[in-house]
């Protein structure tokens, strides 16, 4: 996504000798045991490079002819020429001409006759020569694809369906964009896999959600889920533009000559009002996880303010619920690609996953912890599954204290009231850093110091019940850390990370096309608390997601926040902090008036994702087992940083 918020494994290439080949693709019948991993074999200078334009059977541009997607192919020659047919690793981007891929934006670049030069990342310089094909495919309306660019609807996901629908001789192909000439696929064995960051990762969930027959697993990072989470929230509007925005910023120079009908039609679809439409639930892929036949492997920063967190929370569940086989990392960065947050992990991770998935190798990967998570920066803990199987919700339930605005967070029903008025020049991070201390704009509820380590994990929500003095209201629910802690910097530019002069190498490098990418290091902040998750509403929205209205000013409103999904240690010693407030500066826009509310605090509720559930919250809040014991090496299924990597644990 455009930036819209505030703020190796090193191996060369060898000659491709017979029994190299032979150990790739061929197991003797008794002579060699199965392979575990596909090996550099292939030549990469000598790879064929090729266009094609799928045919989508789609007219979204209104010329009189079905739109052509341009997918540019780079794929190893020797498999053809032995008869051998390759997997497909494709990334699906409106990205390639306007904007760049990656920490260093890289473009397509084409010679002469139209074939790609240099396609962005380092998936073909590092799979290609191992044996598979990598398409780049330019989603509908965006560089060489006619078309137009309709944000994730039904077009786009079209758009690189219909590739895949190709690879298995179920679509039309040709070797120009208008031309007659058709072209096939026998080259490959239709396998595929889908990867790709933020609106890239995007597409992949969103074709993965129509089922189709060939894709066999998907790698979405930082990705949407629905499109309505990303521009709203429960009716409280998240950007101050819209998908119509959105189009324009990638769409090629025909394309912006030729849909302004389609861009209209987005803006219609999409009012600022944040009630949900049909524009919306064309493109919510949660409500279709149950067509995906694929496996996921998910990839999301905690505290990616961009994509926010709630996309992967409720995708991941929904994925799980209709059995999906599935893996995750969670990191403490913001819209970070994992190249560039822990590279030589992710590229030997994802190696043996589409090894996994797309040759069928038995590596032992769908054996090993589910999950990893970023536990601190650059330390790492994994998670046998997740959430851990005791994760239970715990009601927390506000109380008042003895200041106002300043109370205490606890498992017993209480009684009261707190008030505080809209401020939209504050932030989350003003609400944190002030949460002892009276002051108008927001209400904290803290517990007492923890005697014991408290986790989370999961998707959470909280319940309000309040009442407003204005018509309109926008309200606020933020958990936090209250504690000194050393952080990945997400609020900065870079989201978490620096980048380096130096950089090492992917894979295997052309003239035009290089698989050295600048090295990056964790960029850090000392701090005093964490903002563990969040979640936002528009309390005219309180009956029905769908459809909000105006409030009357006086009359109590009770309203459920979904807060976003998260994995966090709270350790002994520090606090567990809840605030209710209005908007929250940059992350939602504010209401139309600015009201003073009044919380019901018998009639308002957090419902907290914990390790343990209720009886870890009281225990860990309790004088029982002593005072700031250390914590075990082992949580519930997680082993703590330091120990050994891929060995369940719990």
């Amino acid at each position: 996504m455009p930036k819209r918020t505030r703020s190796t494994i090193r191996r060369t290439l060898v000659s491709a000798a017979v029994a190299a080949l032979t150990a790739v693709f061929v197991t003797p019948a008794a002579a060699q045991a199965a392979p575990r991993e596909s090996r550099p074999v292939y030549s990469y200078a000598d790879a064929v490079r090729e266009s094609v334009w799928v045919d989508t059977g789609l007219d979204e541009d209104g010329d009189g002819r079905t739109d052509r997607v341009a997918a540019d192919i780079v794929r190893p020659a020797e498999p053809a020429r032995q008869g051998r047919k390759v997997p497909v690793i494709m990334d699906a981007s409106p990205y390639y001409s306007c904007c760049g891929r990656g920490n260093e934006s890289q473009r397509k670049t084409y010679d002469a006759q139209g074939r790609v030069v240099q396609m962005p990342l380092f998936y073909d310089n590092y799979f290609v020569p191992r044996g598979y094909a990598f398409i780049g495919v330019d989603l509908t309306g965006t560089n060489r694809s006619a078309g137009c660019v309709d944000v994730g609807g039904r077009s786009e996901i079209q758009s690189a369906k219909a590739v895949i629908d190709w690879l298995n001789g179920r679509a039309r192909a040709y070797t120009s964009r208008t031309g007659d000439t058709p072209v096939t696929a026998g080259w490959t064995n239709g396998r595929s896999g889908m990867i790709g960051k933020s609106w890239d990762g995007t597409i992949a969930n969103g074709v993965a959600a129509t089922g189709v027959k060939g894709l066999r697993t998907i790698v979405p990072i930082g990705a949407i889920s629905s499109w309505y989470d990303y521009y709203f929230a429960q009716g409280a509007p998240l950007y101050d533009g819209g998908p119509d925005e959105l189009a324009g910023y990638v769409e090629s120079a025909d394309a912006r000559a030729h849909c302004a009908a389609v861009r209209q039609k987005l803006a219609d679809g999409s009012p600022r009002s944040g009630d949900w439409t049909p524009l919306w639930t064309e493109r919510d892929y949660v409500e279709d996880a149950a067509q995906v036949r694929a496996s996921v492997f998910l990839v999301h920063g905690m505290q990616d303010l961009n994509v926010r967190a709630k996309h992967f929370g409720q995708w991941w569940d929904a994925l799980g619920r209709n059995g999906v086989r599935r893996k995750i990392w969670l990191s403490q960065t913001g819209h970070v690609d994992p190249f560039d947050f822990r590279r030589g992990a992710w590229v030997d991770t994802l190696h043996r996953w589409f090894d996994h998935e797309l040759l069928g190798y038995d590596n032992g990967i769908d054996r090993e912890p589910m999950a990893d998570i970023e536990r601190h920066p650059d330390q790492w803990v994994t998670s046998t599954v997740w959430p851990p199987r005791s994760t239970r919700a715990a009601v927390l339930h506000p109380a008042a204290g003895s200041r106002a605005g300043v109370g205490t967070l606890g498992l017993r029903p209480a009684a009261g009231t707190e008030t505080f008025t809209d401020d939209p020049s504050l932030s989350e991070t003003d609400w944190a850093a002030h949460l002892t201390t009276s002051t108008p704009e927001k209400a904290g509820f803290l517990t007492a110091p923890l005697r014991r380590d408290l986790r989370l994990a999961g998707s959470g929500q909280v319940t309000v019940t309040a009442t407003p003095t204005t018509g309109s209201a926008h309200l606020s629910a933020v958990l936090v850390d209250v504690g000194p802690d050393t952080i990945r910097d997400y609020a900065d530019r870079a989201e978490g990370i620096t980048t380096l002069a130096d950089r090492t190498c992917w894979g295997e490098s052309t003239a035009g096309d290089s698989a050295c990418f600048k090295e990056t290091a964790a960029k850090t902040a000392a701090v005093d608390y964490t903002v563990v998750s969040r979640g936002w509403a528009d309390l005219g929205h309180y009956a029905w997601p769908a459809a909000g209205g105006p409030l009357t000013p006086g009359r109590a409103y009770t309203i459920t926040l979904d807060l976003a999904a998260t994995d966090h240690v709270v350790p002994a010693g520090h606090r567990l902090a809840l605030i209710v407030a209005g908007t929250d500066k940059d992350l939602i826009d504010p209401p139309s008036t600015r009201p003073t509310l009044t919380v019901d605090l018998s009639r308002t509720t957090a419902k907290v994702p914990l390790v343990g559930g209720a009886a870890a919250f009281a225990r860990a809040t309790s004088g029982g087992g002593g005072g700031g014991a250390p914590a075990p090496a082992v949580l519930d299924g997680v082993r703590a940083p330091g120990a050994t990597r891929h060995v369940p644990t719990g």
